[in-house]
């Protein structure tokens, strides 16, 4: 619960999805995706994200995801979305983390339209749909198992007989990318974004 106190909070603070703190930039006269110049460069390729023992250990979930130049739209939307500072607290957290690739199969006015200021509500409302509370590895999901986002919604997970696991209506890539609280499961869908 106290995770939900903090992304209520959060959400008062004008920025707008699930990345990085770069609450100062008001972009709400702009017709693109805000590109705030704090550190949001990334300059690792997808490589960077491998599972288990071999990520980046120290790295905070935010951290994690701006070292990965695969993740910089999700690191932006985070960052637009206010969020940035609650997945860099203690957590444990386990993020859905939607790619580059999944972001840009949106229509491209309704990525810039969330990316707005005005819209922080609606797109944390999103990213937060892809956050649950607890670190759950791949070899916790079973079939049909439902996991409680922090949204509040639920993600029904799906693994397939070829051992293709889908959360939601999105397909994971990268499982088991450990951060220093808690786990990344990289995806190629955004789930929800309709809702």
């Amino acid at each position: 619960m106290e995770l939900r106190k903090t992304l209520l909070l959060a959400l008062c603070v004008p920025a707008l999805a699930l990345g990085v703190a770069a609450c100062g930039s008001d972009d709400s006269d702009s017709d693109s995706p805000s590109t705030s110049s704090t550190a949001m460069e990334n300059t690792t390729d997808s490589s960077s994200m491998n599972s288990g023992s071999e990520a980046a250990g120290g790295e905070d979930i935010v951290a994690l995801a701006q070292g990965n130049k695969d993740l910089s739209t999700l690191v932006k939307a985070v960052t637009a979305a206010g969020l940035a500072s609650t997945l860099q607290g203690e957590g444990p957290y386990t993020v859905f983390a939607p790619t580059n690739e999944a972001f840009a199969a949106l229509p491209p006015a309704e990525l810039n339209r969330l990316l707005k200021p005005a819209n922080k509500d609606e797109l944390a409302n999103i990213l937060t749909y892809h956050v649950a509370e607890g670190d759950v590895k791949s070899s916790d999901l079973k079939n049909g198992q439902m996991i409680k986002t922090v949204q509040g919604g639920e993600l029904k997970v799906t693994i397939a007989d070829d051992g293709t696991v889908k959360v939601g209506d999105a397909t994971v890539v990268t499982p088991d990318v450990e951060a220093s609280n808690g786990t990344v499961h990289v995806i190629v869908d955004v789930n929800g974004y309709y809702q």
